[in-house]
């Protein structure tokens, strides 16, 4: 069974990442007019699953360890970081006459799907609420 405490961590970062997303398609939306305006996103799942493997402490690396010959030899760095989010330039949208790269039926899209996303995030943290007040109620009326 997941524990609650360490899954509302999770959904925290879950609803974080959520929200920036929000930010950046209301931008997209309110730049739909702006010349040379290009079309940002965020890809922070993967973050977040790299997160839940560490909270959860479930091994899954699956990339060849360097061999260190010297203390004084510099770590690998990771380009781009697993563990933090990524705003891009969405790509795959034709520009306009005026270079701006937003289509209005992609981000009300994506924007619907996000606000949905975020509903049932918001669910889960009710939910896990209602069990630690159940918790506390119960352990206050056995003393």
């Amino acid at each position: 069974m997941i524990n609650p405490f360490k899954s509302k961590e999770l959904v925290n970062s879950a609803l974080a990442g959520r929200n920036l997303r929000n930010q950046l398609i209301n931008s997209n939306l309110a730049n739909v007019d702006t010349p040379f305006y290009k079309s940002r996103d965020i890809e922070f799942e993967t973050a977040l699953v790299n997160r839940a493997n560490e909270i959860f402490k479930r091994e899954t690396k699956k990339e060849l360890e360097l061999a260190n010959t010297a203390a004084g030899h510099q770590k690998p760095w990771k380009f781009p970081d697993p563990n933090k989010s990524t705003i891009y330039l969405r790509d795959g949208h034709l520009a306009r006459n005026d270079a701006n790269t937003v289509d209005l039926d992609v981000e009300t899209t994506e924007l619907s799907k996000n606000t949905v996303m975020i509903t049932a995030l918001d669910g889960v943290l009710r939910k896990q609420s209602n069990i630690f007040s159940s918790i506390i109620d119960a352990s206050s009326k056995l003393s």
